[in-house]
């Protein structure tokens, strides 16, 4: 019994060197490539936008969510705000730009405590604000370069350079 298993592990072991890696790390690296240029021509169609759709669609949601707080400017000089929500509290800090519910500090986008603070500073105007206050990562020019460059593939085993140490 113990004899088959380690006969299957030893075949197993040798057709897995029998694959050639340059060309699985190859087909690796093309559909990166095709996935990085559908998501550029995908950005290209969006250059109006101010920012990426996701990020675009996250602020619109964000936006209506915070409609329904209440929010009161607890410092008085319109950096600290306490936002009431139904079944929530949250402190937000437009000076930090953080926010107690931790959303808008990890994702950098002003979550819906955010949005109803920036209401309360900037009134109904605030639409244009909330770019301010969103990190430039989801910004259009910013993401087209992120997908701008290629990926180099890798050259068949008998062009590699290994160094003889």
């Amino acid at each position: 019994m113990t004899t088959n298993i380690a006969e299957s592990v030893n075949a197993m072991l040798i057709d897995e060197r029998e694959y050639p890696v340059a060309s699985i790390f190859n087909s690796i690296a093309k559909r990166f490539g095709e996935i990085f240029r559908e998501r550029r021509a995908y950005i290209l169609k969006c250059k109006d936008n101010k920012f990426v759709p996701t990020a675009e669609k996250i602020l619109r949601d964000n936006m209506s969510e915070g409609d329904s707080f209440y929010v009161e400017n607890v410092s008085g000089d319109e950096r600290q705000y306490t936002v009431f929500g139904s079944s929530s509290t949250a402190k937000f800090d437009l000076l930090e730009r953080s926010c107690s519910c931790r959303k808008f500090d990890l994702v950098k986008i002003p979550c819906d405590h955010a949005m109803d603070a920036l209401r309360s500073k900037h009134g109904d105007d605030y639409g244009l604000s909330v770019y301010d206050y969103s990190s430039p990562l989801y910004k259009v020019e910013k993401y087209l370069l992120a997908y701008s460059e290629s990926i180099n593939i890798v050259p068949l085993e008998s062009k590699w350079h290994v160094p003889q140490e």
